[in-house]
């Protein structure tokens, strides 16, 4: 017997309910999966399957947070308190040495400054710690000189930027991102977890892969040299992805990297919130930041991912979507992102660990469902 797919869709979008349905089928393991979606501030798609999961569960999202922390930058950009081209040391005296003192805020943001982790790593509790990374890095050497290259800075990234966020403001970025953005408008996206809503977490799931993923993996050669360092991979014991998700010092303090709890509905709810009105309320980004932080600003392969051509301003690109689409994916297989030209807003989670990580395949054949039907409205308004 299949996993029973359950939620609700808006007329019209039928066939994106189909797609969901039939990647449910052909998963030879229940992905546990969400997938919600917002067409112009309205939630359209709401869908959910597992043995073991809601519409409203909540669990590890991986690098979704990426996207919650750098929209708060954003913010603050827009108010003016802080800049794009200014340097990083200009807000934060201690970030200096080997060429980081040079760094702008715009070059950090798009995985420049080199500095992808320490050499011994850190442990489960540090690794959830901002403030702890944040010092310990200020001083470190980088893996290329700043600004002359970049790499995905997988678990620091956020303490890097929230930092900066809290030497402009007083404030740290989850407390800004709770006022500002959660709270506000409702999401369930949560960059610390509270007490009361530890009754709808469930825990990430390991990767169950079929012998030919596991032959595919095999075949891939080698990965990338710093691949492993920037996944803080090269300490000993390497940390695991999944008891890094699950660890309790995660769920409590929301490292802005790669902390944050969350479903498919909170994650699209917060890239509606970016792109347009919801519930009366202005777009948080105007549409000249928007196009800014989906701008390329790294072009070229990743030092450490080899991939090409991959961040804007804290965001990753969404080349598949269209070159207004801004967003993040996260480790375990989930997507999320905003698309300014279609009005979509996207939210995918799933908490078994997908094959072979990053944004789970099947959300190319989700995503072309849902930008066919709004294609398609948008044709039928004009």
């Amino acid at each position: 017997m299949g996993v029973k797919v359950n939620g609700t869709v808006a007329a019209g979008w039928e066939s994106v309910r189909e797609e969901f349905a039939d990647f449910v089928a052909a998963e030879p393991h229940s992905p546990e999966a969400q997938l919600a979606v917002h067409h112009e501030g309205r939630r359209v798609v709401d869908l959910w399957a597992g043995e073991d999961t809601g519409g409203d569960t909540l669990s590890g999202v991986f690098s979704i947070t990426k996207g919650a922390a750098h929209l708060v930058v954003a913010l603050l950009v827009q108010d003016g308190v802080l800049e794009w081209d200014r340097p990083v040391s200009a807000y934060w005296p201690q970030f200096t040495g080997d060429g980081k003192e040079r760094l702008t805020l715009r070059q950090l943001l798009s995985h420049q400054s080199g500095l992808i982790n320490i050499p011994e790593g850190f442990d489960y509790d540090e690794i959830a710690d901002d403030a702890l990374i944040a010092s310990r890095l200020a001083g470190a050497k980088p893996y290329w000189e700043p600004g002359t290259a970049y790499g995905y800075h997988a678990f620091v990234i956020g303490a890097l930027t929230g930092e900066v966020v809290r030497r402009a403001t007083g404030r740290s970025v989850q407390e800004l991102y709770e006022e500002r953005v959660r709270a506000p408008y409702g999401l369930d996206l949560y960059m610390g977890l509270p007490a009361s809503e530890e009754g709808r977490w469930k825990p990430v799931l390991e990767m169950l892969p079929t012998p030919e993923q596991l032959a595919e993996q095999a075949a891939g050669g080698p990965p990338p040299q710093l691949l492993a360092v920037a996944f803080n991979g090269h300490r000993e014991p390497p940390m695991d992805l999944v008891a890094h998700a699950n660890h309790p010092r995660t769920r409590e303090l929301g490292p802005a990297s790669a902390g944050a709890m969350g479903s498919a509905r909170g994650i699209a709810g917060l890239y509606a919130a970016a792109i347009g009105e919801v519930d009366g309320r202005p777009a948080l980004l105007a549409a000249d930041t928007a196009a800014e932080v989906a701008k390329l600003h790294a072009p070229g392969p990743d030092a450490v991912t080899a991939e090409p051509d991959h961040f804007g301003l804290g965001f990753e690109q969404q080349p598949a979507v269209g070159p207004q689409a801004f967003g993040h994916s996260g480790a375990a297989g989930a997507l999320g992102f905003a698309d300014p030209a279609t009005g979509i807003a996207y939210g995918y989670t799933r908490r078994r660990f997908g094959f072979p990580g990053g944004a789970a395949l099947e959300n190319g054949r989700l995503t072309a469902a849902v930008l066919k039907v709004a294609v398609l409205k948008v044709a039928r308004a004009r």
